[in-house]
Order: C-alpha cells, then structure tokens, then sequence
C-alpha cells in the first residue's frame, strides 16, 4: 500500500537536489506550495500537516478512496483527485481558500459536504463510476452554499435527468452537462433561463437534443450565453429570435382576444328586475312571447284595461251606425 507521506515526499527524485543544499527536511516541506503526485498508485493521504503552505496538490490517476487528513491545509486552492476510487466528498471543511476541485471519474453518488466551501469558483464531478440505474445526486445545502461562488460546473456523463434543483446556481457562468439524460425543454429552459451569467454551456448528447426548436429555444431563454454546444452564437440571430417569439406571443394574444370577443354571451334585458329597458336589436319577434311574459305586472295591468276601453269604444259605434238601425 502507497500512502503520502512527508518520507514519500522526501524521497521523490523530484525533491533530491533540494534535499542536497543542506536544507532541512521539516524547512523545505514548510516551503513547498505544489505536490505533484498523480499517477504513484498512491492508496492513502497520510501525515502533511508540515506543509503548510501548500496551494495546489495534484493526486489524480491514482488509487485513493478516502478525502482525509487535509484539515491542515488551510491555505489550499487546487485540489486534483480526478480518476481515483473515492465514494464521498468529506473532510472538506478547513479548506476555507479552494477555489478549483477536481473529483471526476471517481465514485460519488452525492455532491455534498461543501457547505463551508464559500470561496469554490470551480467544481469538476463528470463521469462518476455509478452503479447501474444510479444517478448523481444533489444535496440542497451544498448547493445553497456554493450558489455565490460557483461559475464553472461540470457534471457530464453522470445519467442526470433533472437539473431543478441547480436553480439555485446562479452565478454560473461555464456549464457542461454533456452525455446525461436531461429530455425536458421547457425545465432546460426555466432553469438555465434564470442563470444570467451563463455564457457557455454545453448539452450534447441528451435527449432534449432532439426537440423541435431546441437551440433557438435555448438561445431565447439564455440571453447572455455565447456558445452553445462548441458553436457560437451571433448576436444578430439572438437578436432575431428574441423578435420572432415576441411577435408569435403578440399574434397569440390577439387571437385569444378575438375569440374571447366572438365567444361572449349576447346582451339580455334586465327591465324585469329595473335596469334598464331591453335593447332594440335584441327584441325580435321569435322572443316576443317571452318577453311578454317577462314583463311586470303593473304593465300587464295597463294594457288590460286598454284593451277593455278599445273594444267599449268598437261596440258603442257599431250600436250607432246606420247599419245597426
């Protein structure tokens, strides 16, 4: 088993000649702000606590599974752990200065324990060994946590098929979710809409590839993004989408309007309950019969007694022509 120790460091052939100026071991590694130990079929981060300064640790391509003993590093800003074996982001929390993290190709099923990671600019999760029918997930409060810091973001080829959650990002400004299974345009839209740093992204290989419209759709939506999936994006076609989708919405709010209109029930009279008499053009002779017996019944009333005074009046003329003599 390789572990990482200050011995291991000491005997790197990288380190020999300095070792040789009569420096001694415990004053050089308090120097040493970069480790390069990638590729040492290293297993296991011992004891470092001695280095103090160190800024930048390159442990990729090996065989690590455990984030440990890194308390100590509180002055790091890059951490290199892609291509290991590590199931958990843990351990993480004196690292109060790490700006860039690097965890790809490992086997993380959960980005979390960051929540006091407040200067992460970049973070690095594509392509982790999942198991399969999993996804990588995403724990809310690391995500509430990065949402100030976090531009560049890579979590491609992971069998992601929501990205809700991610809503929360805001200040991102480099995206790539490349090789996953993201098939809803419109949650596309919503999410990476609402980013308004975002200048590159990149979706290649999902589902929502394939919809209608969907980089004229996702150009509209981004209104700051410059390239698309490795291709740029002129302004001038922005420009053009943006006037296409508000003359279609316009003509689309005409037309409900129209229709509204047409669909709208006609005028009734309301005389019956005082108010108002009923419009001329609605009082047409097939309603006449309702009407009528709509009508109140002092009116009714009225129109009795005329009738009576009318057919008094036609049979007192008829008793006094010469006819009836």
């Amino acid at each position: 088993m390789v572990r990482l120790t200050a011995d291991l460091i000491a005997k790197s052939k990288n380190n020999f000649k300095k070792k040789k100026r009569g420096i001694s071991l415990q004053e050089y590694l308090r120097t040493l702000t970069h480790l390069y130990f990638s590729s040492q079929n290293i297993e296991d981060i011992g004891d470092l606590s001695m280095c103090r300064n160190l800024t930048v640790l390159y442990l990729y391509d090996n065989h690590i599974t455990h984030i440990c003993n890194l308390d100590f590093a509180c002055n790091l800003t890059h951490l290199y752990l892609q291509n290991n074996n590590i199931t958990r982001i843990e351990n993480l929390s004196n690292l109060l200065k790490l700006s860039k993290l690097y965890l790809g190709g490992n086997r993380i099923t959960v980005v979390e324990g960051m929540e006091r990671l407040s200067k992460l600019e970049e973070l690095h999760v594509e392509s982790q060994r999942l198991a399969p029918g999993e996804k990588l997930l995403f724990d809310p409060r690391t995500l509430h946590s990065l949402a100030k810091s976090l531009c560049v973001f890579n979590i491609s080829n992971n069998s992601i098929d929501e990205v809700g959650d991610l809503a929360a990002l805001w200040e991102i400004q480099h995206f790539s979710a490349t090789d996953n299974k993201l098939a809803n345009i419109e949650e596309l839209e919503e999410v990476f809409g609402s980013w308004p740093w975002l200048l590159q992204m990149d979706l290649r290989g999902n589902p929502a590839c394939k919809t209608t419209k969907y980089r004229d759709r996702l150009i509209t939506a981004c209104r700051r993004l410059k390239v698309l999936d490795g291709r740029d994006i002129h302004e001038v076609t922005r420009e053009f989408l943006i006037n296409w989708k508000a003359s279609k919405e316009a003509k689309k709010k005409k037309s409900k309007h129209v229709m509204a209109t047409f669909n709208s029930p006609p005028l009734t009279n309301d005389a019956m309950v005082g108010e108002g008499a009923r419009p001329p053009h609605v009082c047409c002779h097939a309603n006449m019969h309702g009407w009528k017996l709509q009508q109140p019944y002092r009116v009714q009333q009225l129109k009795g007694s005329l009738y009576r005074q009318l057919n008094h009046v036609a049979v007192t003329s008829d008793m006094c022509s010469p006819t009836h003599t």
